[in-house]
């Protein structure tokens, strides 16, 4: 989807990378651990400072982030949020999609923990080709092998 696009995040992203894992994920979070804004605003300063932030753009509108990290033999979804209004749009199968891509260059798996009540999240993981290789009480583990 040529109306996609990714850009670094930036020092004065952080606060819109907030409001996105917010409105996105929250409903989540609520129903295993309940929300506490000020631990969660906390956890997202010690993320934002050290990990590398992608902003994603939806006709040059940002509309959500990732952040991914690698081992010589993964590329780990570390997370992946997009506003509300912007999901179901196929914006996140496009980032997921060249992230895969991205792996199978280098022959890498693609790996990623899913919340168990994030439905919408393991459909979209599984259409992509991702399987549950390990679950939690809490979390389903996921990977997607090199091609």
């Amino acid at each position: 989807m040529e109306e996609v696009s990714l850009r670094k995040a930036h020092a004065n992203d952080s606060e819109f990378v907030f409001t996105v894992k917010k409105a996105a994920y929250r409903e989540y979070v609520e129903q295993v651990w309940g929300w506490d804004d000020d631990y969660q605003r906390k956890r997202h300063n010690e993320e934002f400072t050290s990990h590398d932030f992608h902003i994603i753009q939806f006709r040059e509108t940002d509309v959500g982030f990732f952040i991914t990290s690698s081992t010589f033999d993964t590329l780990k979804v570390n997370q992946i949020y997009i506003l509300p209004e912007y999901q179901g749009r196929g914006i996140g199968s496009t980032c997921l999609t060249r992230i895969v891509d991205d792996a199978n260059l280098e022959q890498r798996s693609v790996v990623l923990q899913v919340l168990k009540v994030n439905t919408r999240g393991i459909d979209l993981y599984q259409r992509l080709g991702f399987t549950i290789v390990d679950e939690d009480s809490i979390y389903f583990q996921m990977e997607k092998s090199p091609e």
